[in-house]
């Protein structure tokens, strides 16, 4: 077999269970159920950070987020980072990516409409950061809404190991980016067809439900697919296997379909989530908080509490944001039957992270790492490898070795995961037996008037979680609670388990320690 293309399709904010191949009976996702059927899915696979630049970071590096440098949004993957894409690229590949990336800071700031609701604690103690980039002025702005919104902005040749770049940057129905160009090449400017204002359709109890006034021709969902399948078309024009990086905004709120897709789900047909209303009593401070507060207090992207008709709504416009993106990867997969290039091609599907999405009945995500937030889905069909489902863990700070090995080209050192190959041969096979996820963010987030930081560890046993500054935390017993409702931190009851997971924690922080550069001989 020739050395393989690869197209990896990547989505913002989507759980595993609001798919078909997830189990979800209702929502309607038949190209990515068929694509699950040919590839191996990995029941068990985790984000390293569940938010979408440090995560995003760890795919393209596979380095975990406190040691690529883009631990946090609003900060930039260092310039001179390397990617398991660059990688692909010195080796003969044909690199693009079209969509949402990512890898540098997109807001330029804290963006207007949640400017308010942003609690921060900036500035950090101290002036200047402790290492000071020698690269040229301008260098983290690649990415930056300001930046795209007057003009076309021509990409580096070589971008974190990327030949071409089509950006949208943000999420909703008026994002910028390259995206912004085109919809105004089209006849569409999304500065006033976007937005609630212009909605044909709005949530009254929830402002970021809205149906959009942008045509589905014309939405963002739209962009990556049209845009992905010129890229595929191209590859007639050159002979170098291709790395497609397709990566769409959706369904992350807020929730704007177009057209027919914001109506097509009942909202009254989708069951409230078993663990919806847990009384919280040994949570967090910050999650009784909004708990205590269901409804109401929905602070920009952070967490809160939902009541039953948000919740509802919220489910049936997101899985209508879900089924134009399955739309769309049909189109795409098409594509590549047609061009006679989907034999040869290793296709991913994933995404950056979950979403609480009314488990326990919260919304969203920051400073919550309970299994919807950090669970991701994940597909990987291979030439020559397997089908089926996998119960063994994986991480997306796998996927960077992963397709190295697969397209024959070596790792580099300081890469922290592990090649998923062993289990595409077979889905018994284990290549980890727990799961590090990180998080952290310059936002008071807790409570507790400074930033946040919380460390989680997953095993087969239990899920537990510290936060930085909290005596208290979040340990379950994955075997008896799978749906995490008893918190045993701190319990006597939960003394050895908590003892074990949090030396199992040191250990496994201890092993992702900075070994980046080897030293001179």
């Amino acid at each position: 077999m020739s050395r393989p293309n690869i197209l990896f399709i990547i989505t913002d904010q989507l759980r595993p269970d609001h798919t078909g191949f997830g189990r979800n009976p209702i929502v309607q996702t038949p190209n990515l159920d068929k694509l699950a059927k040919e590839s191996m899915q990995f029941e068990r696979a985790y984000t390293a950070h569940p938010l979408c630049g440090p995560s995003r970071r760890t795919i393209m590096t596979g380095r975990m987020p406190s040691v690529h440098g883009g631990w946090a949004n609003g900060t930039q993957l260092d310039w001179d980072a390397n990617t398991f894409v660059r990688v692909l690229r010195e080796h003969g590949y044909r690199t693009g990516h079209v969509g949402k990336l990512h890898l540098q800071d997109v807001f330029g700031g804290p963006p207007d409409d949640i400017k308010d609701d942003m609690p921060p604690v900036y500035p950090l103690k101290g002036k200047g950061d402790a290492v000071t980039p020698k690269w040229e002025d301008g260098w983290g702005d690649w990415e930056t809404r300001y930046r795209h919104r007057d003009e076309w902005v021509e990409m580096p040749a070589d971008f974190y190991g990327f030949d071409s770049v089509e950006l949208i940057s943000e999420h909703g129905d008026c994002p910028e980016g390259h995206y912004f160009h085109w919809a105004k090449e089209n006849g569409l400017d999304p500065s006033t067809m976007g937005g609630p204002t212009n909605a044909l359709q709005r949530f009254d109890e929830w402002d970021q439900i809205y149906q959009s006034s942008v045509p589905e021709e014309l939405y963002p969902t739209t962009y990556v697919t049209e845009r992905s399948i010129d890229f595929l078309e191209k590859t007639q024009e050159d002979e170098r296997p291709f790395f497609l990086f397709a990566s769409y905004p959706d369904p992350h709120h807020p929730f704007t379909p177009p057209g027919r897709y914001y109506d097509m789900y009942d909202p009254e047909s989708i069951p409230l989530p078993e663990t919806f209303y847990d009384s919280h009593e040994n949570s967090m401070p910050h999650v009784q908080k909004v708990v205590a507060d269901r409804g109401r207090n929905h602070r920009g992207p952070f967490p809160f509490c939902v009541n039953e008709a948000q919740f509802r709504k919220a489910s049936a416009v997101e899985y209508g944001s879900i089924t134009m993106i399955d739309e769309g990867v049909g189109q795409i997969l098409a594509t590549l039957k047609r061009l006679g290039l989907d034999e040869n091609t290793v296709i991913i599907f994933t995404s950056d992270h979950g979403d609480a999405f009314g488990d326990h009945g919260l919304m969203l995500k920051h400073a919550i790492h309970y299994l919807g937030v950090v669970n991701v889905p994940l597909l990987i069909k291979a030439p020559g490898m397997q089908s089926g489902r996998s119960n063994s863990f994986a991480s997306l700070l796998d996927l960077g070795q992963t397709l190295l090995e697969l397209a024959n080209c070596p790792e580099y050192k300081g890469m922290q995961g592990h090649s998923l190959c062993p289990i595409l041969k077979d889905p018994t096979a284990s290549v980890r037996n727990q799961v590090l996820v990180e998080e952290g963010m310059p936002i008071d987030v807790t409570g507790q008037g400074s930033a946040y930081c919380l460390r989680t560890l997953i095993t087969d046993e239990a899920r537990l979680t510290i936060y930085e500054g909290f005596e208290h935390g979040e340990l379950f017993d994955l075997q008896a609670d799978a749906g995490e409702m008893n918190n045993l931190f701190g319990k006597l009851d939960g003394q050895q388990l908590q003892a074990k997971m949090m030396e199992k924690l040191a250990y496994t922080l201890m092993s992702y320690s900075h070994h980046g550069k080897a030293p001179e001989v």
